[in-house]
């Protein structure tokens, strides 16, 4: 007999056959068990070596900042703690390292790259390292810093000078950012989306700064509901993917392309 789950339904509502699954025997629970510790310790294992990345001066200095060890360099980064984006949080540093560890298949050299959100940085100056041009986006108030520790980190090691502009989300960007000039390869994004009133904003400029061909790297950390409802959003214009989860940190990262006629 082929089952349908059209019959399946018929034959549960007739109660001709259980609507739960059969138990699963020994051997398939010590396999499944045995499968969800060792992806368990593999993402315990790379998140280590994400977090190893990062170290704190041996020296007490006028200035204070946080070392990073990313493509062959040591990263200063200089923080504001006033403001939520001037942290280099753990979803900078999760794309910082799969930048680093997928340039086969994520080459960065001389492609157009956006990030939004930029905070510190931190995420742009690696991409600039990698070899891309790189325009590094934020609020006004943040700039200055986010200038700040790109110029210090890139100066003299990249093939091309990164750029930092203003970008708020959902605004002028027809002004600031005509489509006809948008032009990205990738659009880069770390801890984007969390508890502030402008995730609509935030879906507009992605859609604006998009191409078909444009591909989004996304890393988010779960928080709240408001997360789960901005990527439902999110999926109906973009087709998205997700790369890499790591329980852990409570971290998931995507890829993503707008949606063509065909698709949607």
């Amino acid at each position: 007999m082929h089952w349908t789950s059209r019959t399946y339904s018929s034959c549960v509502k007739d109660h001709c056959i259980s609507p739960f699954p059969p138990p699963l025997s020994l051997a398939t629970t010590i396999l499944l068990s045995a499968s969800m510790k060792k992806t368990d310790d593999d993402n315990k294992k790379v998140v280590a070596e994400i977090m190893a990345r990062c170290f704190v001066p041996r020296l007490i200095t006028t200035t204070s900042w946080e070392g990073f060890h990313f493509v062959g360099q040591e990263i200063r980064i200089t923080e504001g703690m006033d403001c939520y984006g001037a942290v280099v949080w753990p979803s900078a540093l999760v794309l910082c390292y799969f930048l680093e560890t997928n340039v086969k298949h994520y080459n960065m050299v001389d492609k157009n790259v956006i990030e939004i959100g930029a905070g510190t940085g931190l995420v742009s100056i690696v991409a600039s390292l990698l070899g891309a041009h790189v325009i590094a986006t934020d609020l006004p108030e943040l700039l200055g810093n986010l200038q700040y520790n790109i110029s210090r980190n890139t100066k003299m090691k990249c093939k091309h000078l990164p750029q930092v502009k203003e970008l708020s989300w959902g605004i002028a960007l027809d002004e600031n950012f005509p489509r006809s000039s948008n032009n990205f390869d990738y659009i880069l994004a770390a801890d984007v989306v969390y508890a502030h009133p402008f995730l609509e904003e935030l879906l507009i400029t992605f859609d604006h700064l998009c191409k078909e061909t444009t591909v989004i790297l996304w890393v988010m950390k779960f928080r709240l509901e408001k997360e789960n409802n901005f990527v439902d959003r999110f999926k109906e214009l973009f087709d998205l993917e997700e790369i890499s989860s790591f329980p852990s940190l409570n971290i998931k990262l995507y890829k993503a392309m707008k949606k063509t006629r065909r698709s949607a």
